[in-house]
């Protein structure tokens, strides 16, 4: 029963269609970057597009179509998605940003820097350019789903 109210909510649909597209697009799109198969991209954060912005906006998008662009519900789905987009590209883009300067201070001090699992994560935030993707990729998805699923 559950299940089957999960199937029929299509602004549900949207985000995770978003989400998994955008997650799945990063493998190909790393390989055009770096020539190497990284088939752990799916699971990483940052990398192009961003699959915070393809969720947020699919989904706030599938919320204007299904239920209305004048409702409470969109305008408040609108807000989020403001937020976590600056956040992906501003917030967590710094603190990436910032990662990657701490660990060059370590492999200074240390000098004989080995690589160690505990090093600060860089890829945490997302690029401009990735966000834009992502962006794209979410109005995308709203958009073919409302053409197809009315």
């Amino acid at each position: 029963m559950i299940f089957e109210q999960l199937l029929v909510n299509k602004v549900l649909i949207a985000v995770m269609t978003g989400w998994l597209l955008a997650q799945a697009l990063k493998i190909p799109t790393e390989y055009f970057r770096s020539r190497r198969w990284m088939w752990a991209m799916f699971f990483a954060p940052g990398g192009m597009p961003s699959s915070h912005s393809a969720l947020m906006v699919s989904g706030t998008l599938a919320t204007g179509l299904y239920h209305g662009f004048d409702t409470p519900v969109f305008a408040m789905a609108v807000a989020i998605t403001m937020i976590v987009v600056h956040d992906a590209a501003g917030v967590r883009r710094q603190a990436g940003m910032h990662a990657e300067r701490i660990n060059v201070l370590f492999d200074e001090l240390l000098h004989g820097h080995m690589w160690d699992e505990n090093e600060l994560k860089e890829v945490i935030g997302h690029t401009p350019l990735e966000v834009v993707g992502g962006i794209i990729l979410g109005l995308i998805v709203g958009t073919v789903q409302w053409m197809v699923w009315p």
